[in-house]
């Protein structure tokens, strides 16, 4: 499904199109997986840290708000988790965890005394913004918590917060699977947090309550379709990922045949919503190319890459 002047021509649009972060992802993806790119791929991210320990200034591109918020938190975690599965080198891990234990104290300082995050704080209205953000209501839970505590306890840290937070992600993930609504970008970090969990037995019996909800979740295609919706690649990048159990051959098949045949005549992969500026457009264009090539290659090789 993938090709070689398929990478090339997303190469092109990444290179030509995409920010720092995107381009030195990029050659991690095309290899070789040197450890001087992945301490790059840190130090670009850090140039979004704000002195709260936080990181802002679009580095999640539909929230424009120059002050730290924790979806740019979550953005940042996820990077370092790819240059992680991307790059094995200790001091690459050692540099990872470094910049994961300089969020503890603005995320301890936003969270809740329970250790719930919500995923945007209010200043993210006065700055320009996707749509989709043009809410007063900005709910605490799992997305984006559970996502971060796991990336972060990956890392091998250890806060009286982290340990807040996972407990109340723990009762999150059992209170949104009895819930008669579920949706998509919960489900993810749902499926995130049980692949980290230490808690095998527990984590393998959500799975499966989390596999008998993918027909009611809301913004999900577990086959192709119109419109955004999350996609069972989103949860499995790979064909080893913990979450890869959850979705049918067919429905893996599906995705990855529309994603091959989603690349632009300029060579990058389009979006389905609308970010707030044609700056941010592209941005997020680079980081779904760097993705669906990403993707693309490994269930081609069938390599471990998260």
């Amino acid at each position: 499904m993938v090709t070689e002047e398929m990478i090339d021509r997303a190469g092109r649009f990444v290179i030509g199109n995409g920010r720092l972060i995107e381009r030195r992802l990029w050659q991690l993806v095309r290899g070789p997986a040197d450890p001087a790119i992945g301490h790059a791929v840190l130090s670009a991210l850090d140039g979004y840290r704000n002195p709260d320990g936080g990181l802002g200034h679009g580095l999640e591109s539909d929230v424009q708000a120059p002050d730290s918020q924790p979806v740019a938190v979550d953005f940042a975690l996820a990077v370092v988790a790819q240059v992680l599965d991307l790059v094995d080198d200790a001091g690459v891990r050692d540099h990872a965890r470094d910049f994961g234990a300089r969020t503890l104290p603005y995320l301890e300082a936003v969270a809740t005394p329970s250790g719930a995050l919500p995923i945007v704080l209010p200043t993210a209205l006065d700055h320009p913004h996707a749509d989709h953000w043009d809410s007063e209501a900005f709910p605490l839970g799992l997305n984006p918590t559970g996502g971060i505590v796991v990336r972060l306890r990956r890392l091998g840290l250890v806060s009286d917060w982290l340990d807040r937070a996972e407990a109340c992600c723990r009762t999150d993930v059992e209170q949104s699977l009895a819930e008669p609504e579920l949706g998509g970008h919960t489900a993810l970090n749902i499926a995130a947090f049980l692949a980290g969990s230490d808690d095998r037995r527990w984590a393998d019996e959500q799975f499966e309550l989390l596999a008998a909800r993918l027909d009611t979740l809301s913004h999900f295609h577990l086959y192709p379709g119109p419109g955004y919706g999350v996609t069972p690649l989103q949860f499995a990048s790979s064909p080893d990922a913990p979450a890869r159990r959850l979705f049918p051959d067919a429905a893996i098949t599906a995705h990855l045949r529309h994603l091959a045949e989603g690349q632009q005549e300029d060579g990058g992969w389009p979006i389905t919503w609308q970010p707030p500026g044609e700056v941010a457009t592209l941005t997020w264009r680079g980081v779904v190319t760097v993705d669906a090539v990403r993707t693309l290659l490994a269930y081609s090789s069938g390599r471990s890459d998260g």
